[in-house]
């Protein structure tokens, strides 16, 4: 695994971290926003891995979708829990009266992030 492989990895176990302290102390929406982006690095790892890169969050869920779920290279429930995360993040950070609660954050928490736990993660 190269360097940046391995950077986009650590940053991603870094916000997991922050996102249970954060969860922890009763601030899901920001708890959401760090699950968001520990999923969005492991989406840009596995992209990187595939020599992709893209500008822009649509950018990083689309060519996630379209290169590794459309492939057949990662499952479709990984895309899935982006563009859910994704969606959550955006309740979190830009609505007054977000709805995310504990129980939303504890099962955003995927058993395995886009592109981390995967083949894909084997980037030279």
């Amino acid at each position: 695994m190269n360097e940046a492989a391995r950077a986009y990895i650590e940053k991603a176990e870094k916000y997991l971290r922050s996102a249970e302290l954060l969860r922890i102390s009763g601030d899901f929406d920001s708890a959401a926003s760090r699950l968001y982006y520990a999923m969005f690095f492991c989406a840009e790892m596995a992209l990187y891995a595939n020599g992709l890169r893209f500008s822009s969050h649509r950018g990083v869920i689309s060519g996630f979708s379209q290169n590794l779920v459309k492939t057949g290279e990662l499952p479709a429930s990984l895309a899935q829990s982006l563009r859910t995360a994704f969606d959550e993040r955006q309740s979190g950070e830009y609505e007054a009266l977000s709805e995310i609660d504990e129980a939303q954050v504890q099962t955003s928490q995927p058993a395995q992030r886009p592109g981390c736990n995967t083949s894909a993660s084997e980037a030279s």
